[in-house]
């Protein structure tokens, strides 16, 4: 594990494999540990980065006031602190917002980008009143007592957890920060990254559950009819949280993106 430290928080990551390298950057109400099968199954090959965000898992706390370009200028610091020069950079759900807006402030920093089941945050690829009630949604989370807050989100899988990651899950969910999820949520609702899409230059793989019901695929089309040249994957019959759900099938797509643009 690797620590550094940036805008005054410790900020963990872990790093294994050798090769060129692919940073993963995890959705909210989760932590670096989310991505243990693209870890363990891509390090034959890439040195694979797996960063605890700012107020998740290993890392400190957030700081008031907190936004969405802080968490864009803290994961620089990573691939900046790891050395091996552009990276192959993807996020999932609220990490591919984090990532898009690392390619705002820092494209020097990525050699192409993995989108998966992502938004142009909430505000700039879902309709109004689905805005709306995630937003009521989450307030009502948070308002929830301490012993009966439940950070799990609605609409994360096709069919259930998958049953072999159920002890790590378990795990994350157990050390979520509300004040964390409450930052991340809101980031979401308020922002709007669509101006930033036919922007993007380098090699992008769109990375997508046919059955995602946080980021249909309508949301996916959008950004493949956005982005100059995104080449779009989806994973039949899984969820929003497509490298759990049929991990062999999500490593494998992005071994081959990621080898052929290494």
């Amino acid at each position: 594990m690797g620590v550094v430290r940036v805008g005054g928080v410790d900020v963990a990551y872990v790093r294994v494999g050798q090769g060129p390298v692919v940073v993963l950057v995890h959705g909210a109400a989760v932590d670096g540990r989310m991505w243990q099968p693209q870890i363990e199954a891509l390090a034959d090959e890439f040195t694979v980065v797996a960063w605890d965000e700012p107020g998740s898992g290993r890392s400190g706390a957030l700081p008031a006031g907190f936004g969405l370009e802080d968490y864009a200028r803290a994961l620089p610091a990573v691939i900046e602190d790891v050395g091996l020069g552009p990276a192959q950079v993807g996020g999932l759900s609220w990490g591919g917002t984090v990532v898009l807006e690392l390619y705002r402030w820092r494209p020097d920093l990525v050699r192409s980008l993995l989108m998966v089941d992502t938004y142009a945050d909430w505000k700039g690829s879902l309709p109004p009143e689905e805005v709306a009630a995630r937003v009521e949604g989450a307030r009502r989370m948070l308002a929830a007592p301490a012993d009966e807050f439940d950070p799990t989100l609605p609409g994360l899988y096709a069919d259930g957890p998958p049953a072999r990651f159920a002890a790590m899950l378990d795990a994350m969910s157990r050390e979520v920060r509300p004040e964390t999820l409450a930052r991340q949520l809101s980031l979401m609702a308020e922002a709007d990254e669509t101006d930033l899409l036919p922007r993007i230059t380098v090699p992008t793989l769109l990375l997508w559950g046919e059955l995602d019901a946080r980021s249909p695929l309508y949301v996916a089309h959008a950004f493949r009819d956005a982005i100059p040249h995104a080449e779009l994957v989806t994973i039949p019959a899984v969820g929003h949280m497509s490298n759990l759900e049929a991990p062999e099938a999500f490593t494998a797509a992005v071994r081959a993106f990621c080898r052929a643009h290494a």
